[in-house]
């Protein structure tokens, strides 16, 4: 098997090996079980593997293609070569904000869109209230956001909407989901998820969703290896007593994940500065048990921390973004990976 380069990929199956509740993959129209082999190598391997998004009635590839990168460190033509990538191996879920370059991720989105006729295969997740001219999730601005999002991405329907209350906690939540709504009934979006949303307004949103509000069904919170704290405990409580699919974010932790950054004197620039803080005795102790797993298995180090997301409960697919074409063949590797209950608890606490 070769890990890096343009060649030939073979993915096993999602999730940690005989780990009960892991989400079953289709494979050529059959439900197999998430340990099984899928005997196809190479290109394409990865179209007859989906797994549910909660209940979306959305089903997606088990690792979603990131566009942060998307007009700010990729061009137009670096990032259609990215989303190129990703649907050859089979990956149909594609994530973005408004506030991504101010837009401009979503500009180069729907040009790819456009061009290659994708729309109807992409399930496409925007994250909503960042942006400058529409900040919030007030009623007012997030009509606006969402119709900016909608002209920016060319497109009449957004699959996945994302909240984003990063920047918003004083807006009530029951106006929120009353836009929400209107916006649904309106066939603008979808579905409906939260990002950075505490566990006591999700607890909020069920409640108003018992009420007839519209229902979240796809949490997206920052989650990895080396960032532990935001998830674990509450958020993930509240996740799986909802039965609501998580997306998370930062899931290479802007990169270090990957085992490409082993040097403070190395790093540059934004994502060098980003990454700093991980090069510590604890940074380093994952980066060992990820060489050593990693070489075990024949996967590049990145394709064994997405492995070990997949492994966790209620995780469904991972955002990850991709900085060039060459990147994508060893992400999609990492939806494939089984790892054992060993090298998933090994990982676990090499990261506390």
């Amino acid at each position: 098997m070769r890990s890096y380069g343009g060649g030939d990929v073979k993915l096993f199956g999602t999730g940690a090996a005989g780990t009960a509740g892991t989400p079953t993959s289709t494979v050529a129209g059959l439900d197999a079980h998430p340990s099984a082999p899928i005997p196809v190598v190479g290109p394409g391997v990865g179209e007859g593997v989906r797994v549910p998004l909660g209940e979306s009635g959305l089903s997606i590839f088990p690792l979603m293609l990131g566009a942060a990168e998307f007009g700010w460190s990729t061009d137009q033509h670096t990032s259609s070569a990215i989303l190129d990538r990703y649907v050859e191996f089979g990956g149909n879920a594609v994530h973005t904000a408004d506030g991504f370059s101010g837009g401009r991720s979503e500009h180069i989105i729907g040009q790819w869109l456009r061009a290659r006729g994708m729309r109807e295969r992409i399930t496409l997740g925007v994250r909503i209230g960042s942006h400058a001219d529409n900040p919030g999730l007030g009623s007012v601005n997030l009509v606006r956001a969402v119709e900016g999002s909608l002209t920016r991405l060319g497109v009449d329907r957004i699959d996945v909407l994302y909240l984003d209350a990063s920047l918003d906690e004083r807006t009530v939540l029951e106006d929120t989901l009353a836009t929400v709504e209107w916006l649904r009934d309106a066939g603008k979006i979808r579905s409906v998820g939260a990002f950075r949303f505490a566990p006591e307004r999700l607890v909020e949103a069920r409640i108003l969703a018992s009420a007839g509000y519209p229902r979240i069904d796809v949490v997206d919170e920052p989650y990895n290896l080396v960032r532990r704290q935001g998830f674990e405990g509450d958020v993930r409580l509240v996740a799986a007593a909802q039965n609501l699919a998580v997306t998370p974010s930062h899931a290479l932790e802007h990169g270090f994940l990957s085992g490409r950054h082993r040097l403070k004197s190395a790093a540059r620039g934004v994502r060098g500065e980003q990454m700093k803080g991980n090069l510590n005795r604890r940074g380093i102790r994952v980066l060992r048990v990820l060489d050593r797993i990693s070489e075990e298995l024949s996967v590049p180090v990145a394709a064994v921390s997405i492995a070990w997301l997949l492994a966790q409960r209620t995780i469904v697919a991972p955002i990850v973004n991709a900085f060039a074409p060459q990147h994508v063949e060893e992400l999609m590797q990492g939806a494939g990976v089984s790892l054992l209950r060993s090298q998933v608890a090994e990982l676990t606490r090499a990261g506390e």
